[in-house]
């Protein structure tokens, strides 16, 4: 008997190229993303549920919506 995985989306942050602008903070509906000591945005992985706004709010381009097992 098989086991069907199941798989949420998640926003990912490439924290090392982030800029700490704070768009993804301001756009995120569930407050699943805030800036950490100033210098790169965080994820809270329980609270997002990858809709998407923040990569597409991201001036630099580093945040992709990628699909986890949980």
């Amino acid at each position: 008997m098989s086991q069907t995985k199941k798989r949420r989306r998640n926003a990912y942050i490439a924290e090392q190229l982030c800029v700490a602008c704070g768009c993804c903070v301001k756009v995120c509906p569930l407050d699943a993303i805030s800036i950490c000591k100033g210098i790169k945005a965080v994820v809270d992985t329980d609270k997002c549920v990858g809709c998407g706004k923040c990569a597409k709010e991201c001036p630099a381009s580093v945040i992709e919506i990628r699909e986890v097992d949980v």
